[in-house]
């Protein structure tokens, strides 16, 4: 829901979505693809090979130390290995296993709550939830804020969790003590769901209903009272965000003593109906969209994410991640046209903007590609990413792809001047 001043003076107020769908299990898929990073030493990133059998929920890797990992889903047999590069660059080999039917589970997996069997397992499970920071010895982690909001408008998945899951979401949170040692875990949820994150355990602390304030910056701000230095993160600051959903899954693996191996996700069809399903990492995103009559288009937008801060995408045969939320379909009609008309100065970017960064000034130096400029000069690591100045934009412009291109170009450069 959009709330606009009637004399266009004030801000626009962008509402979440507070009222979750239930969820469809989806039965699963015949063929799964997951996606392996490549080891940033150039080595193989897997020993698999085309023809090799696999169980549900085994670790599949070049080693059994290796960093980079994914969980197969299904029990079957690789039917091809490929390599794929993502919108950023960074490379994976895509693995086609050809599903059985039937689960024979895998039985490597440690039934032990360490911080060992987290990095070992848990990295590519629902929520892609990251403990490398409980492992880093640079930083002392204090508190633990599972977010039990969704990242954009319209997703609801996250906050489904919370409304149907909260004993796995107890067990999830006795576990992350265990593994961690941090003794202090918040839940952040909106109003509408106190009730069932009090049951949780965790210290519980409510979030409002407009849109961006579910960001983890903002609710360091908003909720927790610190501040995040510009180009730091969360971690820096000693807190780490985890979503629901993979509290819970980390709750139901070491109650069932399995895996998990599928994710909820907010299906957002034409016109704006939602739809949560619950469907197999590494399904294809067509048949998500199947099961929900979800009808895709030559020309229209398919998106990974929200509205707001998703990214589009080119196939629908690409699969599903463990850290998608949401799978948007926008009506060629229907869907925000970007253009090369330059900013006309409106000033609308600037007072949208939550952290108040002159972003009239920013974009110019990004569509120029002077990025450390526009770091040095005009705050581009101050940027939490909402996409809001994209959204009131009078000229079209992609801000916020221009941000996103711009951190991850810096990011490079500065990964050639350390090495």
């Amino acid at each position: 829901m959009i709330k606009r001043s009637f004399l266009g003076l004030a801000k626009p107020r962008l509402q979440y979505n507070l009222v979750p769908d239930p969820i469809q299990d989806l039965p699963v898929p015949g063929r799964v693809t997951l996606l392996l990073k490549e080891p940033q030493n150039g080595g193989r990133a897997t020993t698999l090979k085309v023809g090799d059998a696999v169980k549900t929920g085994q670790r599949l890797a070049a080693s059994p130390d290796s960093a980079e990992y994914v969980i197969s889903s299904v029990t079957g047999t690789v039917s091809a290995m490929a390599p794929y590069i993502d919108a950023y660059g960074q490379k994976y080999t895509a693995i086609t296993i050809d599903a059985s039917g039937q689960d024979d589970w895998d039985d490597e997996f440690n039934k032990t709550p360490t911080l060992d069997t987290a990095l070992r397992f848990f990295e590519y499970t629902p929520g892609s939830p990251s403990f490398k920071a409980f492992a880093d010895p640079e930083k002392t982690i204090r508190t633990i804020v599972i977010n039990g909001m969704d990242d954009d408008l319209l997703l609801t998945a996250n906050q489904c969790v919370v409304q149907n899951e909260a004993a796995d979401i107890k067990n999830g949170v006795d576990i992350l003590k265990k593994m961690t040692g941090v003794e202090r875990v918040v839940i952040a949820v909106p109003e509408s769901l106190v009730q069932q994150a009090s049951a949780t355990g965790a210290e519980l602390k409510t979030v409002r209903g407009t849109y961006p304030n579910s960001l983890p910056h903002m609710i360091m701000k908003d909720v927790l009272g610190q501040m995040v230095e510009a180009g730091d993160t969360p971690e820096d600051e000693g807190v780490v965000f985890v979503t629901a959903e993979a509290v819970a899954a980390l709750g139901a693996a070491f109650r069932a003593g399995q895996l998990p191996v599928s994710k909820v996700v907010t299906v957002v069809g034409k016109g704006g109906s939602t739809r949560n399903v619950r469907a197999r990492i590494g399904t294809p995103l067509r048949d998500v969209l199947q099961a929900c009559n979800v009808s895709v288009s030559e020309r229209d937008r398919l998106v990974l994410g929200g509205p707001m801060r998703g990214i589009a995408t080119y196939s629908d045969e690409l699969p599903l991640e463990p850290g998608t939320g949401g799978i948007v379909v926008q009506d060629e009609a229907d869907s925000a046209q970007t253009t090369d008309y330059p900013c006309i100065n409106c000033g609308e970017c600037i007072r949208i903007c939550p952290v108040k960064i002159p972003v009239n000034m920013l974009v110019r130096f990004l569509e120029a590609r002077l990025y450390e400029e526009a770091a040095a000069m005009y705050d581009l690591h101050c940027c939490i990413e909402c996409g809001l100045c994209s959204y009131v934009c009078v000229s079209r412009i992609p801000i916020f792809q221009y941000i996103k291109l711009g951190k991850y170009e810096l990011s490079l450069i500065e990964t050639a001047e350390a090495e």
